[in-house]
């Protein structure tokens, strides 16, 4: 298999830089999802376009089980900083994490796959909204599901380029691979007026200085030391000139979690943080949203790729993952079907940083037949061990 991903590296690599240099956003990704969806029909593939608003579901083979395969094809709001031949050609956007590379790799690991006998179906989900959410609250992989894309999925599996990790090596772990998140917003009522008689007002801004020693208090005090959770404070605004005290200030932030107790748990204790300033005088408002499930990956799905990956490149290049709260909404697909998320190293070997979200984030283009070979093969071998 990964004989054959080298064998078509050059069409790997330019629909990873066309994707590049035409990066969308959120929902609108109407170009790329269009591309993809007319490779996939040129291929062979039962094509559904328009599936969680804007995605693109693929899939091939017939009967059971299934096997779906995650690529996530939205960019961020980023002007790009790099200076190559595929520099982003739409002006603040930039594909900063890598998913022009997973949309070119699931494309390529699709093409591989036409050419075997398959002891079931294998479904591509081509995913739009992965860094964001729309005015609801629901990402790409929610609006997906809400249409029905993980009917069916026996397992699912997704890979995530890794800027630190050299190519032609892994990295995976089972158990919670990321965090959850949720964000939550406040807004601390007080009462205004001039700020040279501040005793006839109620300041807002001392208000809210409890809070957020109460909030930067929350997981040393509230949280059990073995229970992996971040709360953190992302905006704080508030006031209009020097001299005035305002009435309100506003404040939001987000939150990260591995476990539905530690979820609940955090929402409760913002609540207590907030309730401090009633004594004061003061009162509140406090929303919070519900954003995606920690990524959990499953065990034997976990080391079904990790014996793939000792197949294709070694044992010695499947490595650990290290522990991490950032956030992917693949959780919301490990919640459905046993699944597993693997990093892919694609690290540039010239002693820069290139981190994740960063205008200057770029990868060793060499990793993608490697990706495109872990993704066809584990993919097959779920269905010849589980026909």
């Amino acid at each position: 298999m990964l004989k054959q991903s080298h064998a078509i590296s050059e069409e790997l690599i330019e629909w990873r830089r066309d994707f590049h240099m035409h990066p969308e956003t959120g929902f609108d990704v109407y170009r790329t999802a269009g591309i993809v969806a007319d490779e996939m029909e040129k291929m062979g593939y039962r094509v559904q376009r328009g599936v969680g608003k804007t995605g693109v579901v693929a899939e091939i083979g017939e009967g059971g089980p299934v096997v779906a395969i995650r690529a996530d094809m939205d960019a961020l709001p980023l002007v790009e900083l790099n200076q190559t031949d595929y520099v982003s050609k739409e002006s603040g956007k930039m594909h900063a994490c890598g998913h022009d590379a997973h949309t070119a790799m699931a494309l390529g690991a699709a093409m591989l796959l036409t050419k075997e006998k398959l002891k079931g179906r294998v479904r591509f989900l081509f995913q739009p909204c992965e860094e964001a959410a729309d005015k609801e609250g629901l990402s790409g992989a929610m609006r997906m599901v809400e249409d029905h894309a993980m009917d069916g999925v026996d397992f699912v599996i997704a890979q995530h380029v890794d800027p630190d990790t050299p190519v032609g090596a892994i990295r995976i772990s089972e158990g919670a691979s990321g965090g959850g998140v949720d964000s939550w917003f406040g807004t601390i009522f007080g009462k205004g007026g001039h700020a040279a008689y501040p005793y006839n007002t109620i300041d807002p801004f001392y208000l809210t200085a409890h809070v957020i020693f109460a909030i930067n208090g929350l997981i040393s005090r509230r949280i059990h030391p073995f229970d992996p959770a971040v709360v953190s404070i992302g905006s704080i605004q508030g006031g209009f000139t020097e001299n005035v005290i305002p009435d309100s200030v506003r404040i939001t932030g987000t939150l990260r979690f591995t476990t539905k107790a530690v979820q609940n748990q955090l929402h409760a204790e913002i609540r207590r943080a907030f309730e401090i300033v009633k004594p004061l005088g003061g009162n509140y408002d406090l929303k919070l949203e519900i954003g995606c499930q920690p990524v959990v990956n499953h065990v034997g799905v976990t080391n079904q790729i990790r014996a793939v990956g000792a197949d294709i490149l070694g044992k010695d290049n499947v490595l650990q993952m290290e522990n991490s709260l950032g956030a992917e909404d693949f959780g919301t697909f490990t919640d459905l079907a046993p699944g597993a998320m693997f990093f892919i190293g694609a690290r540039i070997e010239d002693g820069l940083e290139r981190p994740f979200h960063s205008p200057r984030f770029d990868i060793d283009e060499r990793a993608l037949p490697y990706g495109t070979a872990m993704l066809a093969e584990t993919a097959l071998r779920f269905l010849n061990s589980h026909s």
